[in-house]
């Protein structure tokens, strides 16, 4: 016989749980990446703790300053000084197409292996000047908009990152004690093997940011050096834009390449190679060197992988899915991997046993 007393009440509590999703849906990539980025951050937030007496609200409000400082001033001068920077590098494409020459320098075609190849494309391009000026203006205007909604995306991330420093506070407040309850609620539900399916979770997006973070920040300190010695304008602006599409695998390549541009277009032809040359075997080999290092101690995430969280978090959250987007599949591949090895060895002992 059915209980309508407790069918009631489920009903209810499934209402319930239906609206709070509701009503937190338009925040819940804010909350998620606030409490990864306060896992990823907590020992720093700890050994604050620590040496405040272990005072949690004086704690957290200075370690709220702190992420304010180091994640929403950069953002907010690449938000407002992106859009001029985009304007500038459509007008450096349109001049170097417009005034391209019949043949490739003398220097360049001198180059070993690659200096005939460079030769061959520049006179192919140069032959057929007016049907690229045709696509030049064909597909101007797509390239300005995809530039106005990259600034909307950067302007939107800084909203974004203010909603994610403000949830951060609470969660180091409050992160011992819901650390605890969390703690608690997966031994109920999951018992021994739940336990563990969250610590190696936790490694996992401790790992993840470390070779996220890491790599972004060792690429964008390289760039700067190389802004700084060819002479690049707004050098701080290029390495923060190198330090936020770092995590994409053709990001920095964009913005070096860019300068390499600009530096040809004004008649620096030598700074040009050695920016190219720079951010091919410098920029963009940071990428292959310290990101395994970084993240030796987590699972290895497939290109692909990285690729479709950058995008398809990008799509889903915005701005900060391209940081919430490869963690989440990082954490979701390395459960899936774990729990496939955990069945395997239950299968073995079995058979063992029999």
């Amino acid at each position: 016989m059915i209980n309508t007393n407790q069918v009631t009440r489920i009903a209810l509590i499934a209402l319930l749980v239906i609206g709070c999703v509701y009503v937190l849906k338009p925040f819940m990539a804010a909350v998620l990446f606030a409490a990864i980025f306060c896992l990823f951050t907590w020992p720093v937030y700890h050994r604050l703790w620590l040496s405040f007496g272990k005072r949690d609200t004086l704690a957290a409000i200075t370690m709220t300053l702190l992420l304010l400082v180091a994640l929403i001033l950069p953002m907010a001068y690449l938000a407002v000084n992106m859009a001029d920077s985009a304007e500038r590098l459509f007008d450096e494409m349109s001049f170097t197409l417009q005034n391209l020459q019949p043949h490739a320098p003398d220097w360049m075609r001198s180059l070993p292996l690659i200096g005939d190849q460079i030769s061959n494309s520049w006179e192919r391009a140069a032959a057929s000047h007016e049907e690229l000026m045709k696509l030049l203006r064909q597909y101007s205007e797509p390239m300005r908009a995809f530039g106005l909604r990259a600034v909307q995306l950067v302007a939107g991330g800084l909203l974004q990152l203010l909603l994610v420093v403000f949830v951060a506070f609470f969660f180091y407040r409050d992160g011992a004690r819901l650390a605890d309850g969390l703690l608690v609620a997966v031994r109920r539900l999951g018992g021994e093997l739940g336990e563990e399916m969250l610590h190696l979770s936790c490694s996992t997006v401790k790992g993840v940011m470390l070779g996220i973070f890491g790599t972004a920040l060792a690429q964008s300190a390289v760039a700067l050096v190389g802004f700084l010695v060819v002479g690049a304008p707004v050098p701080i602006l290029l390495a923060l834009a190198t330090f936020f599409l770092s995590v994409i695998p053709v990001g920095p390549p964009l913005v070096w390449g860019g300068v390499s541009l600009w530096l040809y277009n004004h008649g620096d032809h030598g700074w040009a190679v050695f920016m190219a040359l720079y951010g091919l075997l410098a920029i963009s080999s940071v990428d292959n060197v310290i990101k395994p290092i970084l993240i030796s101690h987590s699972s290895h995430l497939p290109l692909l992988l990285i690729v479709l969280g950058v995008l398809g978090g990008a799509i889903a959250f915005g701005f900060i899915g391209i940081f919430l987007g490869p963690t989440l599949l990082a954490v979701g591949l390395t459960l899936i991997t774990h729990w496939i090895s955990t069945q395997n060895k239950k299968l073995l002992e079995n058979h063992s046993g029999k």
